[in-house]
C-alpha cells in the first residue's frame, strides 16, 4: 500500500507538472458539465445519423468538441459517466444493432475514456459472471486488422480486463468442455490468454489495453498458478526471437516490455522473484539501450526498475528523512505542544538482525547500473523513467548502499557530461529529495551542483542547450523546499535565493524563469527563510518574468534594491551574460548592469569595471563585444550618478580605467579587429562606447583618440555595403549616434563655436559623399548630416539642403535607390529641426523664407516617388518618409513663424496627403490619413490656409481623428470620397481613389468602388458637379497617359462606373464631348499596346460607351471590330464575347434584323483561329453593322 501511495504521488506529480503553464494560465474556466442535453442528445440519435456519412461526421465531431472541452477538468464529467456508458452500452449489447452502429458505440466510449482516463473510466463498466462470456465472444469475433474498428478491439479488452476481476475461479465457467459434436471446447482461461497473446502483437492502440488486461489476468491465483510460467515462457522467447531494426519487431517488442512491466508492478514479488532474474538476462541480451526506438528504450528502463523493485524486500527506509508528517492534524498537535517540525530521521535500523539477515541481490548492481545509463538517455521520457526508478529503489536499499547511489547521481554533474546527463542527474536528485532519500549530510554536496545546473548553457553550433537543465535545476529547488526542514537548509538559503532570483530575472527562456519564480514562491511559503521572498514575489512573479526585456531592465532593478542579491546579479550579468551567444542577451545585459550602477557605483568602478577591461580587448570574440558594451553603459550610467551632485565622472574611476577606456579602439585597430565577420559586432559595440564617452564627457578632448574614434565612424558609414544585411541597420544607427555625440562634446570650444576648418572638411567630405555609387553609403552619410549638431550646420546649410535634395532626386543611374531617397528626405526634417526658423535668418544657418520653398519642394517631389523593383513598391518607403517629414517641418514652422507657410505650399501639401489617403496600400493610407487629421487639428496655433477647412472638419470631427481606422477600408473610404465634393482636393482624391478602385484586392477594390459610386449618386442629377467630375477625369486620364501604374487601374475603374451608370447624364445628350474625349484617350492609351490586362480594360470601356447616343457609336464599333482583328488570339476572343454581352444589353445599338446573325456570327466562330479566317468573318460584321470596313497597312520596307 505504501508502494502504490508513493506511485500514486509520483504520478499526480507528473500530471501536475505537466498542465500546470496552462492550468495557471487559464484557470478552472468551467464549473460544470454544462453540455449534458446536448450530449444525450447527441448519443440518441446514433442509432439515426450512422448510415448517412455527413450527419455521422457532423455528429463525431460535435462529441469530440465537447469532450476535448473537459480535457483539463476531466473531474466534472463524474456525475454524467454512468448515463453516458448506460446509454452507449444499450446500443453495443444490443445483438440487433448493426455493426458500424456498434463500433460508433465503441468509438464514443473510447472518446469519454480518453478524456476521463481509464481508471475512473472502467469501473463503471459491467463485470459481472455473466459479462465474461459475451465479451470474450465480441472480442473474439472482431478483426485484429480493421483499421477502422480499433476503438472497438480497444475498448473490449479493457473491458475483459474488469470481468477478469471476478473472485471465483474461471473453470467453473467452462462447465461441460464437451462440445455436441463430441469435440473438447477451450477453456475460457486458454481463450483470454490466446486473444490477450494476440492483441499484445499488433500495430494499434489495442496493443495498450493488451497489456493491461494481461496484467490483470495473468495474477489471477488460478490462471498464476497454471498459466504464468507458460505465458513468461513465450512472452521471453518471442522477446529474444523479435528485432527491434524492423518496424513489425519493434510493435512485438513494445507488447512484450508492456505487459512484462505490468506485471511485475501488479504482481505479487513472492510470485515473480523467482523468475526476475530470468527476466533481467533476457532483457541485457536485447540491448534496447542501443535502439533508436524511444519507446522502447523507455519500457526497458521502466522493466528493469520494476525487477529491481522485485528483487528487494517491499519496505519503507527507516533511515530516510521525514520532514513532520503526512497529516495536517499531527502537524498541527506537534506545533502547538512546541515540538519542533522535523522528525529526527533514525540513523541505524531500530531490527539490526532484519538488516544482517537481509542480503542484496548481486543483480541489483546492474539493475541500478542500467538505471543510471538511462539518466544520460538522449530522450526526456527515458530520463525521467529512469529518475523514478532511482527513487523507488533507493527507497528499500540499506543507508550504505543508498548513499553510494546518491554518489553514483553526483558523478552525472560533470562537465565531461553531456546536457542529457545534467538533466536525468537533476530529475533523480529532485526525486530522491522528495522521497526524503536524500539526506541533510548529503547536501553540502549536492547544493553547489544545482546552483551550477542552475545556470549550465552550452553553445552547440548557432544555438546552445541546457535550458531543460536549468528546468529541471529548478524543479530539484522545488522539490527541496517540500522536502527539508527550514534548519537544515538554512546554510544554503542566500546561495539558493540568489540563484533562483537570477533565473527567474536573467533566463534567456521563458519556462525557465517561470519555472525559477515558481520554485521560489514554493521556497518562501515553504520555507519562510527566503530574504525579503513576498517583496520579491510581488514584482517577479509568473506572469511578470514572461517578459525579457521587462525583466532585464525593470524587475532586475527593483530585486537589485535588497543588497544580498545586488552584488550575486551584477556578478551573474559579468561572468555568464556578457560573453552570452546570443547578441540580443548580451545587449540586455549591458542596459542591465547600466541599470543596476546606481545600486553598487563603488563596487562596478572599482571592481567591475577593471575586469571588464581586458576582456573588451580579448580574444572570444562574444566576451570582446559584450565586455566594450558594458564598458560603455557602466561609464555612462557612472556619469549620470555623478552629475547628481554636480562631480565629474572621473571621480569615480581611477586613472588606469580611463586609460584602459581609451585604449580599446587602438588596440581592436591594430589586431584589425574591425575586419570581417568580427568587425560586424566589433563596429557598433565601439561606436556605441564612443557615444557613451562622449555624452560622460570623459577628458579626451584634443586627444589623438578623438581622430580615430573619427576614423572609425566616417570608414564604418562608408563601409557598410560590405557587411550583412543583418549588421547594415545597427552600423549605420550606431555610428550615426556616435557622430552627434561627438560633435556634440569635443568639436565645440568652450565659446560655443567650431574650428572651420574642422566643420568644412567635415561637411563637404559628408555631402561629397551623399552622390556614392553605393546606397548604403548614402543612407549613412544623409543621416550622418541630419545628426550633426547646430554649430556644425551654422553657415553650410543651404550645401546640405542642397546635397540632401539631390540624394532625394530619381536620376536613371540610381532610380533603384529608394533607400537613400528615404533616409535624405529624414535628414532633411532633422536638419531644419536643429537649425530652427528665423524670420529674417540668414539661409545658410537656419529656416527662414528664402529656403522654406526649397524645402517643401523636395519634400513634395518625394510624394510622387512609385518606384518599383524587384522587392515591390519601394517608393513607398519614400513616400512614407516625405509624409512624416512634412508634418515635422510643417508643425516646426507652425509653432514659431507660421507666416512662412504659404497658401501654394499648404494646398499642395494637402492635396498630396489627400491623394496617399485614398490609395490602395493600407499601411501607408493610415500613415498618411493619420497625419491629414494631425494637421488638421493642430491648433498650437493652427496651420494657416487649409483648403476648406470648415468643410473638412465636418468631414472629420475631432471626436473622430482618434478612433477612425484607416487600415479599414470600410472605414476609411466613405470619409474620403467625401473630399470629392471639395474643388481642391477632387483631382488627387479621384487619381488616389483610381488605384484603390482599380486595384487587386478584393475588400480594398470594394470599399472604395462602392464609397465612389455612393458619392457620385449625390451629384447625378446636378449637371455643373457632373461635368466638373468628368473634367477631371479627363485631366486625370490624359496626364497619366501610358502610366500604366495609373492607366490601368483607371480603365477598371471608368468600366465599373459606365456599368453602374454614373453617366447617364452624359449618355442621354448626343455626341457629348465627355464620351468622345473618353474614347480619343482610350484609344491613345492601347495604340501599339501589347498588354494583356490593359487592352483587355480598354475593351470593357468600350462596351461600355456604347450606351453613348451619336456618332460615337459607330467609332466605338469600330475599335472593337479592330480588336476582333488583334494579333493576339486572347484578345480577339476576349472582344467577341464582350461585343455578344454588349449586344444582349444594349439592343438598340444595331438593327433587329440583323440581330441574330450577328450574334450567330460572333459565338459560332472561332476567333482564336488564323488571322485571314478572322478577318474574313469581322469584315462581314462590318458590313451587317454598317461600319467601314477597316484597310490592311502595307508596310513598305526601307530601301
Amino acid at each position: 500500500m505504501a508502494l502504490n501511495d508513493m506511485e500514486s504521488d509520483v504520478c499526480d506529480r507528473e500530471d501536475e507538472g505537466s498542465t500546470e503553464p496552462d492550468v495557471i494560465a487559464e484557470g478552472n474556466i468551467l464549473e460544470t458539465f454544462s453540455e449534458s442535453q446536448e450530449t444525450r442528445s447527441l448519443i440518441c440519435s446514433l442509432k439515426n445519423v450512422y448510415e448517412d456519412l455527413t450527419a455521422l461526421e457532423v455528429t463525431t465531431q460535435k462529441f469530440l468538441v465537447i469532450m476535448d472541452k473537459y480535457q483539463e477538468q476531466p473531474h466534472l464529467l463524474d456525475p454524467h459517466l454512468e448515463w453516458m456508458l448506460n446509454l452507449l452500452l444499450e446500443i453495443v449489447r444490443d445483438k440487433k444493432s448493426p455493426p458500424a452502429l456498434a463500433h460508433l458505440g465503441f468509438k464514443f466510449l473510447y472518446i469519454i475514456s480518453k478524456v476521463r482516463g481509464n481508471k475512473c473510466f472502467l469501473r463503471l463498466f459491467p463485470h459481472e459472471v455473466a459479462d465474461v462470456q459475451p465479451v470474450l465472444d465480441l472480442l473474439c469475433l472482431q478483426d485484429p486488422k480493421g483499421y477502422e474498428t480499433w476503438e472497438t478491439r480497444y475498448m473490449l479488452l479493457l473491458w475483459l480486463s474488469m470481468t477478469c476481476l471476478i473472485p471465483f475461479d474461471l473453470s467453473r465457467l467452462d462447465g461441460n468442455i464437451t462440445a455436441q459434436s463430441g469435440q473438447a471446447r477451450v477453456p475460457i482461461m486458454d481463450r483470454i490468454l490466446t486473444v490477450a497473446k494476440s492483441y499484445l502483437t499488433v500495430s494499434d492502440k489495442a496493443r495498450d489495453a493488451a497489456a493491461v488486461l494481461v496484467s490483470k489476468f495473468v495474477i489471477r491465483p488460478d490462471v498464476k498458478q497454471k498459466r504464468l510460467a507458460d505465458f513468461l515462457d513465450w512472452n521471453l522467447s518471442t522477446l529474444s526471437q523479435a528485432s527491434y531494426q524492423t518496424m513489425e519487431g519493434t510493435v512485438v517488442v513494445d507488447g512484450m516490455l508492456q505487459s512484462l512491466a505490468q506485471l511485475f508492478k501488479h504482481g505479487k514479488r513472492d510470485d515473480f522473484l523467482p523468475y526476475a532474474p530470468t527476466v533481467l538476462q533476457c532483457l541485457d541480451n536485447c540491448k534496447l539501450s542501443e535502439s533508436n526506438q524511444t519507446i522502447l528504450r523507455k519500457l526497458g528502463v521502466k522493466l528493469v526498475q520494476r525487477l529491481g523493485l522485485t528483487f528487494l524486500k517491499p519496505k519503507v527506509a527507516k533511515w530516510r528523512y521525514q520532514r513532520g508528517s503526512r497529516s495536517l492534524a499531527a502537524n498541527l498537535s506537534i506545533s502547538t505542544q512546541g515540538q519542533p517540525h522535523a522528525v529526527e530521521q533514525n540513523t541505524e535500523l531500530t531490527d539490526k538482525e532484519e538488516e544482517e539477515g537481509y542480503d542484496i541481490p548481486e543483480e541489483m548492481e546492474h539493475v541500478i547500473e542500467q538505471l543510471l545509463v538511462g539518466l544520460k538517455d538522449k530522450d526526456t521520457i527515458v530520463r525521467w523513467s529512469a529518475a523514478k526508478g532511482i527513487g523507488r529503489v533507493t527507497g528499500r536499499l540499506p543507508k550504505d548502499l543508498a548513499d553510494d547511489v546518491v554518489g553514483s547521481v553526483l558523478d552525472c554533474f560533470s562537465f565531461k557530461e553531456t546536457d542529457n546527463a545534467w538533466h536525468g542527474g537533476c530529475l533523480a536528485l529532485a526525486e530522491l529529495g522528495r522521497r526524503g532519500l536524500l539526506l541533510p549530510s548529503r547536501l553540502p554536496d549536492v547544493v553547489p551542483v544545482i546552483l551550477k545546473a542552475l545556470t549550465y548553457d552550452e553553445k552547440r553550433g548557432a544555438c546552445s542547450v541546457g535550458s531543460n537543465v536549468r528546468d529541471a535545476a529548478c524543479y530539484v529547488c522545488w522539490a527541496f523546499a517540500r522536502a527539508y526542514d527550514p534548519l537544515e537548509l538554512q546554510p544554503f538559503v542566500t546561495p539558493i535565493a540568489c540563484a533562483l532570483v537570477i533565473a527567474a530575472v536573467f533566463d534567456r527562456d521563458v519556462n525557465c524563469r517561470r519555472a525559477a519564480s515558481a520554485a521560489f514562491q514554493e521556497n518562501v511559503g515553504r520555507q519562510g527563510t527566503f530574504p525579503h521572498g513576498i517583496d520579491i514575489l510581488t514584482t517577479a512573479d509568473y506572469f511578470t518574468v514572461g517578459n525579457r526585456t521587462n525583466c532585464f531592465l525593470n524587475i532586475s532593478v527593483y530585486i537589485a534594491s535588497f543588497p544580498e542579491y545586488t552584488q550575486p546579479m551584477i556578478d551573474h550579468l559579468v561572468s555568464m551574460k556578457i560573453n552570452h551567444w546570443d547578441s540580443v542577451i548580451r545587449e540586455q545585459a549591458t542596459k542591465a548592469l547600466h541599470n543596476l550602477t546606481p545600486k553598487a557605483p563603488e563596487y562596478m568602478a572599482a571592481t567591475v569595471l577593471p575586469k571588464l577591461l581586458p576582456l573588451a580587448v580579448g580574444v572570444d570574440l562574444h566576451t570582446r563585444h559584450g565586455a566594450i558594451l558594458a564598458c560603455a553603459e557602466i561609464t555612462h550610467a557612472l556619469y549620470k550618478l555623478a552629475l547628481e551632485t554636480n562631480r565629474p565622472v572621473t571621480d569615480f574611476l581611477k586613472e588606469a580605467s580611463i586609460e584602459g577606456l581609451k585604449g580599446i579602439h587602438e588596440k581592436l585597430f591594430s589586431k584589425q579587429q574591425y575586419r570581417g565577420f568580427g568587425g560586424e559586432l566589433m563596429r557598433p559595440a565601439v561606436c556605441s562606447l564612443i557615444e557613451k564617452m562622449s555624452l560622460s564627457k570623459m577628458p579626451y578632448k584634443n586627444d589623438p583618440i578623438i581622430g580615430g574614434w573619427q576614423w572609425l565612424i566616417d570608414d564604418s558609414l562608408k563601409s557598410i555595403h560590405l557587411f550583412s544585411s543583418a549588421a547594415k541597420q545597427k552600423i549605420k544607427e550606431a555610428a550615426v549616434s556616435a557622430l552627434a555625440a561627438l560633435c556634440s562634446e569635443y568639436y565645440q570650444s568652450a565659446e560655443g563655436a567650431v574650428d572651420p576648418t574642422i566643420q568644412d572638411e567635415l561637411v563637404s567630405r559628408y555631402i561629397v559623399q551623399l552622390q556614392s555609387t553605393e546606397e548604403m553609403t548614402r543612407c549613412g552619410y544623409a543621416l550622418a548630416l541630419g545628426a550633426l549638431p547646430q554649430f556644425m550646420l551654422c553657415g553650410k546649410l543651404q550645401q546640405v539642403l542642397e546635397g540632401l535634395r539631390k540624394t532625394t532626386s530619381i536620376s536613371v543611374k540610381d532610380v533603384s535607390f529608394a533607400e537613400a531617397r528615404r533616409d535624405a528626405l529624414k535628414a532633411t526634417a532633422q536638419v531644419c529641426a536643429t537649425v530652427g526658423v528665423s524670420l529674417g535668418g540668414s539661409p545658410d544657418s537656419v529656416v527662414c523664407e528664402q529656403n522654406v520653398p526649397q524645402i517643401y519642394s523636395t519634400l513634395l517631389e518625394c510624394m510622387r516617388d512609385y518606384t518599383t523593383d524587384s522587392r515591390g513598391d519601394v517608393g513607398s518607403w519614400v513616400r512614407e518618409a516625405a509624409i512624416t517629414s512634412l508634418m515635422k517641418v510643417t508643425f516646426l514652422l507652425v509653432q514659431s513663424h507660421p507666416e512662412l507657410i504659404s497658401p501654394d505650399i499648404c494646398s499642395r501639401m494637402l492635396c498630396c496627403l489627400a491623394q496617399q489617403s485614398a490609395e490602395k496600400i493600407d499601411r501607408y493610407r493610415a500613415h498618411a490619413g493619420s497625419v491629414f487629421l494631425q494637421i488638421l487639428h493642430f491648433n498650437n496655433p493652427a496651420v494657416p490656409h487649409i483648403p476648406h477647412r470648415e468643410e473638412l472638419l465636418r468631414v472629420f470631427p475631432s471626436s473622430e481623428a482618434e478612433t477612425l481606422n484607416w487600415n479599414a477600408p470600410s472605414q476609411a473610404f466613405p470619409h474620403i470620397t467625401q473630399l470629392l465634393g471639395m474643388p481642391a482636393y477632387q483631382y488627387h482624391t479621384l487619381l488616389g481613389l483610381s488605384v484603390s478602385v482599380g486595384g487587386l484586392t478584393e475588400s480594398t477594390v470594394r470599399f472604395s468602388a462602392q464609397s465612389l459610386f455612393d458619392y457620385l449618386k449625390t451629384i447625378q442629377q446636378d449637371v455643373t458637379a457632373m461635368n466638373n467630375f468628368g473634367c477631371t477625369l479627363l485631366q486625370i486620364f490624359r496626364d497619366n497617359v501610358r502610366n500604366d501604374r495609373v492607366s490601368i487601374p483607371l480603365l477598371k475603374m471608368i468600366d465599373q462606373m459606365l456599368a453602374n451608370g454614373c453617366f447617364d447624364i452624359f449618355a442621354k445628350e448626343e455626341n457629348h464631348q465627355f464620351g468622345m474625349d473618353l474614347l480619343a484617350l482610350c484609344k491613345e492609351e492601347i495604340r501599339k499596346s501589347k498588354d494583356i490586362q490593359k487592352l483587355r480594360s480598354s475593351i470593357a470601356v468600350f462596351c461600355g460607351l456604347i450606351q453613348f447616343q451619336g456618332d460615337i457609336r459607330k467609332k466605338v464599333l469600330l475599335q472593337l471590330l479592330l480588336l476582333l482583328c488583334h494579333p493576339f488570339p486572347v484578345i480577339r476572343k476576349t472582344t467577341a464575347s464582350q461585343v455578344y454581352e454588349m449586344l444582349l444589353i444594349y439592343d438598340d445599338v444595331i438593327d433587329l434584323a440583323v440581330m441574330e446573325e450577328v450574334m450567330t456570327m460572333l459565338s459560332d466562330t472561332n476567333w482564336e483561329a488564323e488571322l485571314t479566317t478572322v478577318r474574313t468573318q469581322r469584315n462581314q460584321l462590318c458590313e451587317l453593322l454598317g461600319v467601314q470596313k477597316p484597310t490592311l497597312v502595307v508596310k513598305s520596307l526601307v530601301q
